[in-house]
């Protein structure tokens, strides 16, 4: 613009540390079949979002593996959480189970990923894809666990995987196939009712409804960990798993040790028990190797503030480097960490600016390096308790009938 000779002006400097509102992490995507959706509103590869709170579209589903997804999504959600935004893929029903997997896969393939968010306006952070559990024999991993890692690295997602859920030995060996550390394998099926029948149905888009509980308990964030929460909506289980807290070598706990989730029966009156009725949900770990993002839901909240972190720097880049920007945008992060410590969303944080990681060179292409240090909290999975007699008790009772016997005297 051109100044004023004899007047004022306003600017408005961007060198300011900036806030971010951060993204859903909530939203999901089912993938699966309906043989009897309405094929004009729900098509077959086609993403289409929707609330599961709208009863007109979840009808229009039919009554398929969808429709009891979105059931049992809604099953888990309470309060004025009433709804999940959820994104239905529909793909065709094959000759066999086979094809159908392989459907389902190729709705994974890195291609038709990408394009999801665009076409309906937001990014899935929860996937669940239908027929985990079949493999084409007990040495191969599954068409949809195959298909699945890469899909949600391209949408900083996590999976829930329904595996053979016949018995613990065939869960934990579909279970050695995988290594990924944002795939939960789930060893359990679920029994719900169909009107007056009871059916067994997949888990997975049950404990995808838990996530969005837990993260709507806390402010919409998926920091927190889902162990050792109810899973509702369930007549019964596929089949029953033994476990305690206390007993290590019961079924279920073998099938912890070798990170496949389960639902546990509750059991009233029983020492050990994970509850005194309903269902529970166990399970923290992924499937990736080693120990360092082994809890899922640490692998949440690091993605959690991957995309901050992203809505922070899209405002700084292609803006000349200065002293002052550089700060403001160091700053912006710093900020931003703070409020997470703060909240006990994250242990710890460090955000350092290195010369050697900054050197006139790469500035001089544009490059900036920021080195960050951000210690996601764990969950609380064991709890040890070191007992032991307590010798000042009986010292304190030996000096109070000193004192009755003083004050009779």
């Amino acid at each position: 613009m051109t100044a004023p000779v004899f007047g004022m002006t306003f600017s408005r400097p961007d060198d300011e540390p900036v806030p971010v509102l951060g993204a859903d992490f909530s939203k999901a995507l089912l993938i699966e079949t309906s043989a009897d959706a309405d094929a004009t509103v729900f098509p077959i590869g086609t993403p289409v979002r929707i609330s599961t709170s709208d009863a007109a579209m979840v009808a229009k589903l039919g009554t398929g593996a969808l429709r009891d997804a979105v059931n049992g999504i809604n099953a888990q959600l309470s309060g004025d959480n009433a709804g999940g935004d959820v994104t239905i893929y529909r793909v065709t029903e094959g000759a066999d189970a086979a094809a159908t997997a392989a459907n389902i896969a190729t709705a994974l393939s890195p291609t038709n990923i990408a394009a999801i968010p665009s076409a309906v306006n937001a990014t899935p952070r929860l996937i669940w894809a239908g027929r985990g559990a079949y493999r084409a024999d007990q040495e191969t991993q599954g068409p949809v666990p195959a298909a699945l890692h890469a899909a949600a690295e391209r949408l900083l997602a996590v999976a829930i995987v329904d595996v053979d859920d016949t018995s613990a030995a065939n869960a934990i060996d579909a279970r050695e196939t995988m290594n990924s550390e944002r795939i939960l394998p789930v060893g359990v099926a679920a029994r719900v009712y169909e009107g007056e029948a009871i059916v067994t149905r997949a888990m997975g888009p049950r404990v995808l409804g838990l996530f969005m509980r837990v993260d709507n308990e806390n402010e919409g964030k998926p920091f927190d960990p889902i162990a050792n929460r109810t899973i509702y909506g369930l007549a019964g289980l596929s089949r029953k798993i033994p476990f305690s807290f206390l007993d290590g070598s019961t079924e279920g706990q073998q099938m912890l040790e070798n990170e496949v989730s389960i639902v546990v029966a509750g059991e009233s009156g029983v020492d050990g028990a994970v509850a005194d009725g309903g269902f529970s949900f166990i399970g923290t770990d992924n499937t990736t190797t080693g120990e360092l993002w082994k809890q899922i839901h640490q692998v949440r909240g690091a993605d959690y503030l991957t995309v901050k972190m992203m809505e922070i720097t899209r405002q700084y880049l292609g803006r000349k480097i200065t002293a002052d920007r550089t700060e403001s945008w160091l700053e912006s992060i710093k900020f931003m960490l703070r409020d997470h410590k703060a909240d006990d969303d994250i242990l710890g944080y460090d955000v350092k600016f290195r010369a050697d990681k900054n050197s006139p060179e790469n500035i001089r292409l544009g490059h900036l390096t920021v080195n960050l240090g951000i210690e996601p909290a764990p969950a609380f999975k064991v709890a040890n308790h070191e007992v032991r007699r307590y010798r000042p008790a009986v010292e304190s009772l030996v000096a109070d009938i000193i004192a009755r016997l003083n004050a009779v005297a």
